[in-house]
Parts: structure tokens; sequence; C-alpha cells
């Protein structure tokens, strides 16, 4: 049975939208990186406008990102004081996004730039995660261990104004994770995704941070331009449907927490490849509907306020008469099921070592 969307305007399968979004999760939480840039090409398939697939999504990933980063938060593996400086950037990065989005929205161009945006993304990220698991398994058939250098030195390396970061035991220029923070929010507000894609190689590649300390840092800086992104989306254009996001956080928490228990027990490298395969048809895919596709006009059921059920109807009149409000509700709402889905992870882990995990007793 389809639900009709208050916001969005167009009737989903709320089933497909669980069963993708979960898909997703575990793809995200499989290889580390975040699913903003399958899903929000999904819901466009599946009927959701570009402008409401990116804004939605980013909603989502707020909540994902929050139980994330609470996870990390418990375990203390967060460099604080290295996510606020990329937080900075991403600030501005934003900003400088969203009137970018403002500017082809109002030129009528804005579906065109999210397409092409994907087409691109996808085709770089998934070449490179092709040609780098095709590698990783030739190697490993061959035995070959291969040495890395340990200091490569780019120009950003050069900066001035450098800064201790006690936690991560480095000392760095502030430019350096605040031009990253930069590149990583203007995506964001463009396409509605987390951009742990460019985020986390840079943290490790560029400014060099221990391994264990960029999941959780990489979630705590993407809270933050979550936080923006989903805010002025709501109030500048109305785009966020707590419907939608609703089943999208379900979806995609149930989907990480699987990934995640997967990726302890196997072996990625061979699955790697199939992401990026996944990655590259959809890339053809968005292709082939931007430039050969028919166009199809969409016939919209324009319901009556009044046909609307009660949730329904209280999102519509809350969104259009009090923007400002429903924006701080929609990310108030994102952040309350992220740390509640960590708790629930946490209190389910503590009760299956308590009760399943028992050791066995040695026996002379």
């Amino acid at each position: 049975m389809d639900v009709f969307l208050p916001i969005a305007q167009v009737f989903i399968n709320p089933v497909e939208i669980l069963l993708i979004s979960a898909i997703v999760g575990v793809l995200s939480g499989l290889f580390g990186v975040g699913g903003g840039f399958l899903m929000t090409p999904f819901l466009i398939f599946m009927g959701v406008p570009p402008a409401y697939a990116v804004a939605n999504e980013a909603n989502n990933i707020l909540a994902t990102s929050v139980s994330g980063s609470t996870t990390h938060w418990l375990k203390n593996t967060l460099d604080y004081k290295m996510g606020l400086m990329i937080v900075v950037g991403g600030t501005v990065g934003t900003i400088i996004g969203i009137f970018t989005f403002t500017y082809f929205k109002d030129i009528g161009k804005i579906d065109t730039v999210i397409s092409l945006a994907y087409m691109y993304i996808l085709a770089i990220i998934g070449t490179l995660m092709l040609v780098e698991s095709l590698g990783e398994i030739d190697k490993a058939k061959k035995n070959i261990v291969e040495r890395k250098k340990l200091h490569v030195h780019y120009w950003i390396h050069g900066l001035p104004f450098r800064m201790r970061f006690p936690k991560s035991k480095l000392y760095e220029s502030i430019f350096t994770p605040i031009i990253i923070g930069l590149v990583v929010g203007f995506i964001a507000a463009i396409m509605g995704i987390g951009g742990a894609f460019i985020l986390v190689p840079a943290m490790i590649y560029i400014i060099k941070m221990p391994t264990r300390l960029v999941p959780g840092t990489s979630l705590f800086v993407t809270i933050f331009v979550s936080v923006i992104v989903t805010f002025l989306h709501s109030i500048n254009y109305g785009s966020i449907d707590l419907m939608l996001v609703l089943m999208l956080v379900v979806g995609s928490i149930v989907g990480v927490q699987v990934g995640q228990k997967l990726g302890e027990q196997i072996d990625s490298s061979g699955l790697k490849a199939l992401l990026a395969i996944l990655l590259l048809i959809v890339g053809i895919v968005i292709a082939y509907d931007t430039f050969f596709a028919e166009e199809i006009q969409r016939e919209v059921s324009s319901k009556e306020l009044t046909e609307l059920n009660f949730f329904s109807k209280f999102i519509k009149e809350f969104s259009e008469d009090m923007p400002f409000f429903y924006g701080l509700f929609s990310i108030l709402f994102a952040v309350i099921l992220g740390i509640s889905a960590a708790f629930i992870r946490r209190l389910i882990s503590k009760f299956r070592k308590k009760y399943f995990n028992k050791p066995v007793k040695q026996t002379k």
C-alpha cells in the first residue's frame, strides 16, 4: 500500500523505502562509507523530486551519524578539537553550497545539477574503488606485501598557523582541516550526503590522524554539517518530510548495525568490487535518465488538506505555518532517533555478553 508524502507531494511504497534504506545501511556499515550517494539516487528513481531527496537524506544522515558518533563517544574514540576545526570549514562550505543550490533552483536547473553531480561523483568513486579492490585481490592472490611511505607531504602541509591536537598527537596547520571541511560542507549542501567518502581518506592520508579516531571524528563532523544542511533546506525550501525521514532512519540504522557486524566477520575485498560496480551502474542509470530517457510528467494527486490523515495534516501545517521551528523539530527528531538507536544497541550488546557469551569453565 502506497503512502502519500505531504511535503514531497508524491506517493511512495513504505516497504520499498525501508528495504532499500536497510540495504544501503548494510553497505555503509560494511565498508565504512556513507550511504547518501546511493540512497539519494534511489529516492529519485522512486519518484521523489531531487530537491526533496537531497534534503531528506541529509536529515537521515544526521540521525545515523548521531547514532554512530554516540557509540564512539562511549568508547572515547573521538578527537573533538580536530573535529571542531573541520566543522568550521564545513559551516562555511555548507552556506556556500546552499547559496549555489538556491541559484540553480531559482533558474529551474537544480534537478539537472543534482543528477550531473551524482553521475560524475559515482563514476569517479566507483572507478577508484574498483581499481583499488581489484588490486587488493590480485596482491592477496600473489601474497604481495606493499610497503607504504610513512610520510608523504603535500602543499597543504606547508600552511601556517599550526596547532597541537593532543588526542591525535598531531601538530598541524588549522587551515588543513578547515579546507577539507569546506569541501565536505559544499558537497553535502548540494548532494545531501555526509561526505565521508572525502573526509575519511583526507583524515587518514592528509591530516595523518590515527585510524582508530577517524570513524568517530568523521561522524562527529557529519552531525554538524547535516544539522546545518537540514535546517537551511527546511526553512528555505520547506522540503523536509518527517514521514519519509522516519522510514529512512529506521531502515538505515538497522542496516548499519548489521553491516558493521558483517564487516567484523568477512573479508570485504571482493564485496568492495561489487559495491564499486553497483556505483558505476547507478551512475550510468542517472546519466541515461538525465540525457536520453523521455521526460515523464508525473501526475501528482494534489490532495486537499482535509483528505490527509492526522499525522500528514500536522506535518504539512507545521511546515507551512512555522518553518523555523519545523526545521528545529526535524533536527531534534533525527537526533533523538539516533541517540536512542545507539543506547539500544549498547543495551543489546551488554545483554548478549552477559547471557550468551559466558566463559567456558576449564576442567582439570
